[in-house]
């Protein structure tokens, strides 16, 4: 999926964060992806391989499957989890203010309590800037404790904060990670122009036709 970027004026509503933003050149990470709504055409959010999952649009890759973290009492969509072979890609999306990313904070914060869980917390640089590699301790269902290492990017746009976890092979080995990382800059967010309180998580929905018990190919 190629994307296009419109261009300044084909939208009057561009808000001024917008225009500082494209400005300051602060937005760079996002110059390939992920996007905000207001920055890609309509036929790319209603293309046949895109699906729509309310604050996020996605598309999948050949082989990968789409499972959806659902509350149980409330049957709200929680968080997408994007699975391929023995790697995972985790999505979770929040409001954020007008005129400042939230991307800092919720990182010292992620860091801070997985040190408080016995773990380690490690600053590096990648392809969206500023992330975090984690290292946990786990326990399995047979109640062995082993480390889970784990990449969480976090990538802060117009209003909204875009948190992604890689898990598996993907988080430890490079030559995996390039699906995941592809997959996260063709990530659509829709945050819509409702107000909502600073690190709301934006609403998530089932695909059209899906069962809370399903798993559907992405």
């Amino acid at each position: 999926m190629i994307f296009r970027r419109k261009a300044k004026n084909e939208d009057p509503e561009t808000t001024e964060t917008e225009a500082a933003v494209e400005e300051t050149g602060t937005a760079e990470p996002r110059a390939e992806g992920p996007f905000d709504s207001s920055e890609v055409d309509a036929e790319v959010l209603e293309a046949e391989d895109r699906i729509d999952l309310g604050a996020l649009v996605i598309t999948g890759m050949p082989g990968m499957e789409l499972r959806l973290q659902v509350d149980e009492q409330t049957g709200q969509v929680q968080a997408i989890l994007l699975v391929l072979e023995d790697s995972a890609l985790e999505l979770r999306a929040f409001a954020a203010p007008k005129k400042s990313g939230i991307w800092g904070e919720v990182r010292r914060e992620i860091a801070a309590e997985a040190t408080r869980m016995g773990g380690t917390a490690t600053e590096t640089e990648g392809p969206f800037g500023t992330e975090l590699v984690l290292v946990v301790p786990v326990e399995d269902p047979e109640g062995q404790i082993f480390s889970q290492t784990s990449r969480v990017i976090g990538v802060d746009g117009p209003r909204w904060l875009l948190r992604a976890t890689v898990l598996g092979r993907a988080a430890v080995e490079p030559d995996s990670a390039p699906p995941m990382e592809e997959t996260l800059r063709s990530v659509v967010v829709v945050r819509g122009p409702e107000p909502m309180a600073v690190r709301e998580s934006l609403p998530l929905r089932l695909p059209p036709g899906a069962q809370p018990a399903d798993e559907e190919q992405a």
